[in-house]
């Protein structure tokens, strides 16, 4: 099925798939989804002939399985360092089944400290166990230890809030622009269209030609008799005076995506293959909009390519503004494209500065006239260097991911992998929840242990109560309205007035009998509830007192002790 859910058409009965290895066995091709195919020429690879056509043959079997380009030029990188690597060793096998377990476990050393090091062991690693010869032995072992996973902390980082601010204004400043130069020229030519401007009136002149340039691309130039310009109706020969008036250049395109990837936490290959939104519905009211975003996100698979996102306009400020905005200044646009190429349904539309100009990366969508579509890493390397700034978009991802908190079209592995935990602005915004956790953490254990003291003799003065003696009621941590103490006798344990003396230890050794015997009939939810801070508090002071001395002391149990037990366990002795 297609991302809109139309069928797939089954090819003619006499379709036969195209030939991924040539017959010489070192030439491959690969070809993406689009249909254009690109060649890898193994024999440039630094290893002797059979090897080359063994490489080539396990990449061609693993390519059945790419869609993109981009997709074998990362295979095809992994193996040309896997090439030079074995033809530095002086004498490289002649073919696969001549690699030795020593020589693969040199291979892994030199590459599992680094993050390219990494991602290259695992995809020759895949490839390499697509060979028979290499499915039993030594090697075969070596093979099926998984690649490692690099610690190494990511070259980029989060934003901090000053220098997302700078970026952020920047892109909107551009785009802004834009988008109110291309308002006020659409309001003239749909003047022009409806009728309702004179023709001695400059603003009909002006509506002409922005009418040309809406069928065509450009302004009717000098040659075109009829429908003649000069340089005073426009103000000038540059873009924004000539076919700028109705479309986006690539460096203001490439604004807007900034924008949106602050916003919505898209990465630079959505952009691509962004179509238009659909809308829908908004519940309870006329006045707001809903936008239905088809992300598209080939990484996660077959089957699982788009991810479904709604974003709601409803004023300044909302999430879906920023859509509203990006269809109103790519109108112009997208409607010259499906006049040119019908069925064209991308959001992400300019126009190219030089007409004619073919992006040589055949994953990317291709011209369509003098527009282009999507954003490209040199659009987002070009637009840094003009506003001095670093290239925005992965560090404006990180950005969006940390603030949002949770995954943004990625897995949740990925999610605290790669965007949180090596995140140096994540950790020190951690670093107080982290306190704070461990100040109830400590808090914890001390409500979980015994906090009063241990004595030898009771002290006349000190009051008694049914667990302990107590030093001090006026101070207790629980005093009511009267200035009394209103703690459970259970809770007098956890107090720090709290004095426990050897007469009190059979009487207490006799609660923490009974308590674990009732622990293996209470459901869990209510032992929590209500007995399990107790149990701990007399766990931790039969540590204190010593096991031996503590167990023993259940052989002066008395009756009164039993009785005052029993009236606890039932609650008879609450305050």
């Amino acid at each position: 099925m297609s991302g809109r859910g139309h069928k797939a058409v089954t090819p003619p009965p006499e379709f036969q798939a195209a030939e991924r290895i040539a017959p010489s066995g070192t030439r491959v091709a690969v070809i993406n989804k689009e249909g254009f195919e690109r060649v890898f020429d193994f024999t440039t690879m630094p290893v002797p002939a059979p090897m080359q056509r063994s490489l080539a043959q396990v990449f061609a079997e693993q390519s059945f399985n790419w869609n993109s380009h981009a997709s074998g030029e990362s295979y095809w990188q992994a193996l040309r360092a896997f090439a030079r690597f074995l033809s530095s060793q002086g004498h490289p096998a002649a073919d696969l089944d001549g690699l030795t377990a020593a020589t693969m476990r040199l291979w892994r050393n030199n590459n599992q400290n680094t993050p390219g090091g990494c991602e290259a062991l695992a995809k020759v690693r895949t490839l390499l166990q697509r060979d028979p010869r290499l499915s039993s032995g030594p090697v075969s072992e070596e093979l099926a230890r998984r690649a490692p996973r690099c610690t190494t902390a990511p070259s980029k980082q989060s934003y901090d809030a000053s220098d997302r601010e700078v970026v952020v204004k920047a892109a909107e400043r551009q785009f802004r622009s834009a988008l109110l130069r291309i308002r006020a020229n659409s309001a003239v030519l749909a003047r022009f269209r409806s009728g309702e401007l004179e023709e001695a009136d400059r603003d009909w002149q002006l509506g002409r030609v922005l009418q040309h340039l809406a069928d065509t691309g450009d302004v009717p130039r000098r040659s075109a008799k009829d429908a003649p310009y000069d340089v005073g109706l426009l103000g000038g020969r540059t873009r924004e005076c000539t076919w700028g008036r109705l479309f986006l250049t690539r460096q203001e395109l490439t604004a807007l995506a900034v924008l949106m990837t602050d916003l919505y936490g898209w990465n630079l290959s959505v952009y691509d293959r962004l179509t238009v939104p659909t809308t829908a519905p908004t519940a309870g009211t006329t006045a707001t909009v809903t936008y239905n975003v088809l992300v598209e996100k080939r990484r996660l698979g077959a089957g699982r390519w788009f991810i479904e996102e709604n974003y709601t306009d409803t004023g300044a400020g909302s999430a879906g503004r920023l859509i509203t905005q990006a269809l109103e200044a790519t109108r112009h646009g997208r409607a010259l494209a499906a006049s040119l190429a019908p069925g064209t349904d991308l959001l992400m539309v300019a126009r190219q500065f030089r007409t004619g100009d073919v992006d040589s990366d055949l994953d990317r969508p291709r011209p369509v006239g003098p527009l282009c579509f999507g954003v490209s890493k040199s659009d987002g390397m070009s637009w840094a260097r003009a506003h001095g700034i670093g290239s925005p978009f992965q560090r404006a991802r990180r950005t969006t991911v940390a603030r949002e908190g949770k995954p943004l079209q990625h897995s949740r592995g990925t999610h605290e992998s790669v965007y949180v935990l090596p995140d140096r602005h994540v950790q020190k915004a951690a670093e107080t929840v982290i306190a704070a956790g461990a100040q109830d953490a400590l808090q914890l254990a001390r409500d979980l242990t015994f906090r009063g003291q241990l004595t030898n003799v009771a002290d006349p003065d000190h009051q008694e109560t049914a667990t302990a003696d107590c030093a001090d009621e006026t101070s207790s941590p629980w005093l009511t309205s009267e200035d009394m103490c209103g703690a459970d006798f259970l809770l007098c344990l956890s107090c720090r007035n709290a004095r426990v003396h050897t007469g009190h230890h059979p009487r207490l050794a006799l609660l923490h009998q009974q308590l674990l015997s009732m622990r293996s009939v209470w459901p869990d939810k209510l032992w929590r509830q209500r007995w399990d801070d107790s149990f701990q508090r007399l766990v931790d002071l039969r540590a204190k007192v010593n096991e031996v001395t503590w167990d023993a002391a259940l052989a002066r149990v008395t009756d009164r002790d039993r009785e005052i037990i029993a009236h606890l366990l039932k609650g008879e002795l609450a305050p």
